[in-house]
C-alpha cells in the first residue's frame, strides 16, 4: 500500500510562506542591572529577576517587596491581639 505522504527530506511547495514572526537577538535588562542578550520574537524585553538576583540560584535569600506588601502584613499583624492560651477541660470520670 502506497501513502501519499512524502517521505524523507522532501521540500513542501505548498507550505504558507511568510507566517512566522521575525527572530530577534533581544536584548534583555534586569532590575537588579544585569544584562544579557537571547533569542526572542521582540528586540528588547525588560524583567524583575533573573539568574543573578533570583534566590534559588544565588542561594541567598532576600524578600523582592516591589508594592510594601510586607510591611503591610507586619503592620496588619502588629495590630493584632496575640491570644490567650484557653484552659484545657478535663472531663470527669462517673
Amino acid at each position: 500500500m502506497k501513502s501519499d505522504l512524502p517521505t524523507g527530506r522532501q521540500e513542501f511547495k505548498n507550505m504558507k510562506q511568510d507566517i512566522h514572526p521575525k527572530y530577534h537577538t533581544a536584548k534583555v535588562s534586569c532590575a537588579c542591572g544585569n544584562k544579557f542578550t537571547v533569542g526572542a520574537t521582540v528586540p528588547e524585553i525588560q524583567i524583575e529577576i533573573c539568574s543573578k538576583c533570583h534566590p534559588f540560584y544565588t542561594g541567598r535569600e532576600q524578600l523582592i517587596d516591589t508594592a510594601g506588601r510586607v510591611e503591610k502584613f507586619r503592620a496588619r499583624t502588629a495590630k493584632v491581639k496575640p491570644r490567650t492560651a484557653k484552659k484545657m477541660r478535663v472531663k470527669k470520670s462517673k
